[in-house]
């Protein structure tokens, strides 16, 4: 009951934040320069004909009237007609967050085990040349902006070794089901999961170190180590499990960002999922999947906080919801 009080009372809050999300989103695009109406009727078209465009789509309106408008379709459910292909925005989202889950997914599993383990073994070892060579290794891959990664990605091992492809999801004259299509999938997926796992590596491993070395630090740790636990207990049922905390924490919004962090990268490695969408409607200037977008989006984050929260709970009893 504690907990479905919680959830209650965390939505309730929700509500609030979402409207004003919702106000935020609209005037921001819609302080962005230029006449949409242009892009619409096309340059140098006639007066009467872009005045028609403008009562079409309700841009002759107030912004106020707009907004209500827009509120009322997200009432219910309706993120608007794509002012590029004339299909609804949120069907061409829908299409689009399988690419991006599997993508960024992949690549935040990658580097969160990863990274996790590689820095409760350096936490074990300080000062080691190890230890020296990794934290340096980290803190440069955290560094290193992820475009120019994948840049170099794509000449190393698509343009110079021809081991795999440079772009796209699969390849044209590929198979399109069954154990082949996985197969050439996870091929075309390499170069963006490495350049986007890459980034998150480094600060997974220089958090998870931090965080390890500290929890080693604590009295009851030596207290279990004292009473004659094995190491590997020690690591796993008290020190790895208290660092987890902090963790968890950057864990929760990598996870918020996880429609979000894959937009350069996909832009790079031409990966048809929401990044590349967001990329594309910026381009052609399609204001309802750019809106569209950013809203789930942004509710992502909102829930991916609230399920931050709870798993604090569940790792700290100390945490009471």
């Amino acid at each position: 009951m504690k907990l479905l009080r919680y959830l209650f009372y965390r939505l309730l809050q929700m509500f609030p934040i979402a409207l004003f999300i919702v106000v935020i989103n609209f005037a921001l695009i819609h302080m962005a320069p230029g006449d949409v109406s242009i892009l619409l009727a096309g340059e140098g078209a006639d007066p009467e004909y872009m005045e028609q465009v403008r009562e079409r789509y309700g841009l002759n309106l107030p912004l106020y009237q707009q907004l209500g408008a827009y509120i009322g379709q997200l009432l219910q459910g309706d993120l608007g007609l794509s002012f590029r292909t004339r299909e609804p925005v949120i069907g061409i989202i829908a299409e689009r967050i399988p690419a991006t889950l599997l993508l960024a997914g992949t690549a935040l599993v990658l580097a969160s085990v990863l990274g996790v383990a590689i820095g409760a073994v350096m936490a074990r070892r300080p000062g080691s040349a190890l230890d020296t060579a990794v934290t340096t290794l980290s803190i440069s891959l955290f560094s290193i902006p992820v475009f120019w990664l994948g840049l170099m990605l794509i000449l190393l091992f698509a343009v110079t070794l021809r081991w795999l492809p440079s772009s796209g999801m699969a390849s044209i004259a590929g198979p399109r089901e069954g154990i082949g299509y996985a197969l050439d999938v996870a091929r075309h997926m390499v170069l963006p999961v490495l350049s986007l796992a890459a980034i998150w590596l480094g600060q997974y491993v220089r958090l998870s170190r931090a965080a390890v070395s500290e929890t080693l630090a604590e009295p009851y740790v030596t207290t279990a180590r004292a009473i004659g636990f094995p190491e590997r207990r020690v690591m796993t049922r008290f020190a790895l499990r208290n660092a987890m905390l902090p963790i968890v924490t950057v864990l929760g919004l990598e996870l918020g960002l996880l429609l979000t962090g894959a937009v350069l990268t996909e832009t790079v490695f031409s990966w048809p999922g929401l990044g590349r969408l967001i990329y594309e409607a910026i381009l052609s200037r399609d204001t309802p999947v750019i809106m569209g977008a950013f809203l789930i989006m942004s509710f992502t984050v909102m829930l991916a906080a609230l399920l931050t929260d709870l798993v604090y709970a569940a790792l700290d009893p100390r945490v009471r919801l």
